[in-house]
Formats: structure tokens, C-alpha cells, sequence
């Protein structure tokens, strides 16, 4: 039986970000801040081209790893993230003395978040390669995981 060609790399990254869930009916209403880790699995063939440079890759670990900082942590690395249904005159007042101050269309749990980065990753990979999992870790105990392989 022959060997089958099909690999599942990771790279993993961290940031740090704040955030609140408006309405939220307990301590997460409150602003506060995670540590989070994001796994990125991608599934492809390793290239098989002797003397390409990246022969032997499902996909070069650097392009990966310029794609999710690009897309994810330049955005959401020590931000405070807020749903865009927090009042105006709250988001108006925070941005006079922070910087970094992102408001999303969604209440921005775990869930939502790695939702939001799955569809941003996908549209920058090359078509030979396939997100497979992408996995975010809020805290060191509770994460959100999407699959490629699960069904709606």
C-alpha cells in the first residue's frame, strides 16, 4: 500500500489583547485582558521539486507566520477589543487615550474570534494548501477550536 503524501503543519503564535462582552450577565462584562495562543494547522503535499526552495514544504513556515501577523496580531496583539454595539460615547472616550481600540460587528468571545481569523487566514493562503484547524486559547484551561472536517 502506498504512502500517503498528505501533512498537517502548525504554527502557533501569541498576543495579548483586552476585551468585554457587552451585556454579558456576569464577570466578563467587566474589561480585562488574556494571554492568548492561536494554533494555525494547514493541510497540504509537501513540494516535490528538488531545488525549488521550498521543496519538501506544505508551505514555507515564514510566509505563514508574515500572513497571521499581518491579519491577526498587527490588529489584535494589545488592543481592546469591544462589540460595535457598545454606546459611541464609550468607544469615543477610550479611543481619546488608547490606541489601539477595535470594534467588531460581533460580540468578541473566543468563538467569534476564531470565526473571524479563520475567514482572514483562508484568503490569504495559496490554493495548494488548506486551512485544516485553527485553535485559540483564551486562557490556559478554555479554547475554541474550528475544523475543516466538521460539519456545519
Amino acid at each position: 500500500m502506498p504512502l500517503h503524501r498528505t501533512i498537517r503543519v502548525t504554527k502557533s503564535f501569541t498576543f495579548e489583547m483586552a476585551h468585554a462582552l457587552l451585556g454579558y450577565d456576569g464577570d466578563c462584562r467587566n474589561i480585562h485582558g488574556h494571554s492568548y495562543k492561536l494554533h494555525v494547522t494547514l493541510r497540504g503535499q509537501p513540494l516535490h521539486q528538488p531545488g525549488h526552495p521550498n521543496d519538501g514544504m506544505v508551505m514555507d513556515f515564514k510566509h505563514l507566520k508574515k500572513l497571521v501577523k499581518t491579519i491577526v496580531l498587527d490588529i489584535y496583539d494589545h488592543a481592546l477589543v469591544l462589540n460595535e454595539a457598545t454606546p459611541a460615547t464609550v468607544v469615543a472616550e477610550l479611543a481619546k487615550h488608547y490606541e489601539k481600540l477595535v470594534t467588531l460587528p460581533f460580540q468578541p468571545t473566543c468563538e467569534n474570534l476564531v470565526l473571524e481569523f479563520v475567514g482572514k487566514i483562508q484568503g490569504g493562503l495559496p490554493e495548494s494548501v488548506e486551512l485544516y484547524e485553527v485553535e485559540l486559547f483564551e486562557t490556559a484551561t478554555s479554547k475554541a477550536v474550528w475544523c475543516a472536517g466538521d460539519k456545519d
